[in-house]
């Protein structure tokens, strides 16, 4: 039967509009949504229509793609820290170098999960810089406090692995199994949770299982480099100065 209610006008930057609200796949990313109704808009809408997107969406077209640039950001931070804390620009590389193989690993965990790289996957990936950069400081600190103890590059390198290692595993197993809960969710809302979850879960164990090999031989490697940079650059000064004094001395 017909009936009669309160006549309604949507409006949307002070055009006539329809709402419509779509559910997107969970196993692809927005853009690849963004994208489609971008197509089906220009192929079916006639030319006085137009369409804009609202909340999740819009925020995420005006973001852009930001990720590329807090990744560098994040990395740069660490690096100069480190830097004025060690006064080298060359061994804050052991800490730095293991961070593309932490991220690696995460990506890896969801390419294999057929997930997409959203914003919770990037929040992660953000994480896991200073995750990962937190291991290999504890290598590195620590055969920096051994070599100032007089213990030569290898003995120090060596000591420290063994010394850090426990503390290494413990953390790095307990934060894996704190976000397990995330990588198995069930529910409303799962989606977001295997995305931010699975980042980080892939992402530690790949640190944890390459950057306690690779740490210690960025570490060894990049010390041997810099004290020979610094021998080359001291040397004939060194010798210069004795060669006066032996001159002075005969005169």
């Amino acid at each position: 039967r017909n009936s009669m209610g309160p006549p309604m006008m949507m409006r949307y930057n002070l055009y006539p509009a329809a709402p419509i609200t779509g559910i997107p796949n969970p196993f692809e990313s927005g853009s690849l949504l963004i994208d489609r109704v971008a197509a089906a808009a220009a192929a079916e809408l006639p030319e006085s229509f137009s369409y804009e997107w609202s909340e999740v969406f819009y925020l995420q077209l005006q973001a852009g793609n930001t990720a590329a640039v807090l990744f560098g950001m994040g990395i740069m931070l660490v690096f100069l820290v480190l830097a004025a804390l060690y006064e080298s620009w060359l061994q804050p590389l052991a800490v730095i170098l293991v961070v593309p193989l932490c991220l690696l690993a995460a990506v890896g965990g969801l390419v294999v999960a057929k997930l997409p790289i959203d914003i919770l996957a990037q929040v992660g990936l953000v994480v896991l810089v200073g995750l990962a950069s937190k291991n290999a400081i504890l290598i590195v600190e620590f055969a920096r406090q051994l070599q100032a103890e007089g213990h030569d590059t290898r003995s120090a390198t060596l000591m420290a692995s063994r010394l850090r290692l426990r503390p290494i595993l413990m953390t790095s197993l307990a934060f894996i199994l704190g976000v397990f809960p995330l990588v198995v969710a069930r529910g409303a809302g799962a989606e977001l949770r295997w995305s931010l979850g699975i980042t980080v879960f892939a992402g530690m164990i790949g640190v944890t299982l390459v950057g306690i090999f690779l740490t210690p031989v960025f570490y060894d490697v990049l010390s041997r480099f810099g004290n020979r940079g610094q021998a080359v650059a001291v040397g004939p000064n060194t010798h210069r100065s004795e060669s006066l004094t032996d001159r002075g001395g005969g005169d």
